[in-house]
């Protein structure tokens, strides 16, 4: 008996013929290269920190600007590019931030002096909040069955600490062999990948999510004036320290009593999340601060050129991308605790052995003491991550993965803030401050993790 076939029906086999607009494996190719973009920003510019003071001069408070202009608007800003992200949809979010991430990084390489390469990075980092967790909220939608979905985070995370680990060595390569401009410009062609590559994602649907602005510019407010307190000090810093306080209380205020906050306070009575937020913060702080501190104690204490800093790198950031996918491994037979707990506690022992190296101190020995840092760092990221997305509904995938990756790039920022001003005043001294102060918060965050179920 002959019936009529039905447009869906139709549609249906017309997929089936035509290419999975849909695949899996295509939505975390593109979020991956898009986390991949804005981590190889952020750790390229590191290496090439003196070139750019030598170039367009500045300081060491030039060149703490240079990364923060980056990171703090990267952070700030994720309180609500999550939302952003569910109500426009994962996927055009994650387009338009990289597309003006990759017109941003033309910019910040024709910059003509400082000024305006700092107001680059500011649209840099504007742009790398929304890809981050538009990024994430693709895997999160791409794999909704928890172990696929831990499995698809862990190769996630390692395309961002491939990333990392090539950029100092890029950096380097660069600056030496070319000119600091073209630590950006390389950006320029992975961004039209992602692009081209996003031609044949499958759209995101769009979810209500209201925007909280009075919440979004309190934070901001905030956020930029304690770093510039800390950057800047003098008289302008303490004035800052009043605003920075001002905004902070009215942040928590307005998120008290607004009905849609851009942090909802209430997601941190889950003990999962709490641990999660913290312990990714400490590893900012660890992990970004140790690697600013010591892109400048290689070339400026121990006079290595660029490649040669870079290379130093090496051994610390080679290994991060395949303990990720161990760590994600791991997350998914065991849990997300014991990662956690074993890689905070390895963070800890590297940055209290560091605490060894001083001027006289082989590079190469410096280099392989960085070692451990980066593999208790790169065990604890994957399973913290896994375990925010499994502790939220899917529904507010997009908000959780922005708090978590606010909170990081919050916590980085700060921490150069202050180790840069720590080292402003003496670099042995301050580098070891620096390292003893990270290996606390690692170890506070530690013990709260021990306390998970």
């Amino acid at each position: 008996m002959n019936r009529t076939v039905k447009g869906d029906e139709l549609a249906t086999f017309g997929r089936k013929l035509g290419p999975d607009r849909s695949s899996p494996a295509l939505t975390l190719t593109a979020a991956l290269l898009g986390f991949a973009l804005i981590c190889l920003d952020a750790s390229v510019v590191n290496v090439a920190l003196p070139a750019i003071g030598h170039s367009l001069g500045g300081g060491m408070a030039g060149l703490q600007w240079v990364v923060d202009a980056y990171t703090l608007p990267f952070a700030a800003l994720m309180l609500s590019t999550g939302a952003f992200s569910d109500r426009a949809g994962a996927s055009r979010a994650f387009a338009l931030g990289t597309a003006v991430f990759t017109l941003a990084s033309a910019a910040c390489g024709l910059a003509p002096n400082l000024p305006a390469l700092i107001g680059a990075r500011v649209v840099q980092g504007m742009a790398a909040a929304v890809v981050l967790p538009a990024s994430l909220a693709l895997v999160r939608q791409a794999f909704p069955e928890p172990a696929r979905r831990s499995r698809a985070v862990a190769t996630w995370a390692a395309g961002g600490s491939a990333a990392v680990a090539l950029g100092p060595v890029a950096g380097g390569l660069l600056t030496t062999a070319w000119d600091w401009r073209g630590i950006f410009f390389v950006n320029l062609p992975l961004g039209a990948l992602i692009l081209a590559l996003l031609v044949r994602a499958p759209r995101s649907e769009r979810r209500p999510a209201p925007l909280d602005v009075p919440g979004q510019v309190s934070a901001v407010v905030a956020l930029t004036a304690l770093t510039f307190a800390v950057i800047e000090g003098g008289t302008a810093g303490w004035v800052a320290v009043a605003v920075a306080v001002v905004a902070a209380v009215a942040f928590f205020r307005i998120e008290a009593r607004s009905p849609h906050p851009v942090v909802p306070l209430g997601l941190f009575r889950n003990r999962t999340v709490a641990v999660a937020v913290a312990a990714g913060a400490a590893v900012s702080v660890a992990f970004y601060s140790v690697v600013f501190v010591f892109s400048l104690f290689f070339q400026q204490v121990q006079g290595l050129s660029a490649l040669r800093a870079g290379l130093a790198f090496l051994p610390m950031t080679g290994l991060i991308a395949v303990t990720n996918v161990v760590a994600g491994k791991l997350a998914g037979r065991y849990g997300a605790k014991v990662p956690m707990l074993v890689g905070q506690a390895l963070a800890v022992v590297g940055l209290l052995v560091l605490l060894y190296v001083d001027a006289g101190t082989s590079s190469v020995l410096a280099a392989v003491l960085l070692v451990p840092l980066a593999l208790g760092c790169a065990l604890t990221v994957p399973p913290l991550t896994a375990a925010m997305m499994d502790a939220v509904p899917v529904e507010r995938a997009g908000l959780a993965a922005g708090m978590l990756n606010a909170a990081r790039q919050v916590a980085g920022g700060l921490g150069i803030a202050v180790f840069g001003a720590l080292i402003s005043g003496g670099f042995a001294e301050g580098m070891r401050l620096a390292l003893v102060i990270s290996a606390g918060v690692l170890a506070l965050t530690g013990a709260a993790t021990s306390r998970l179920r």
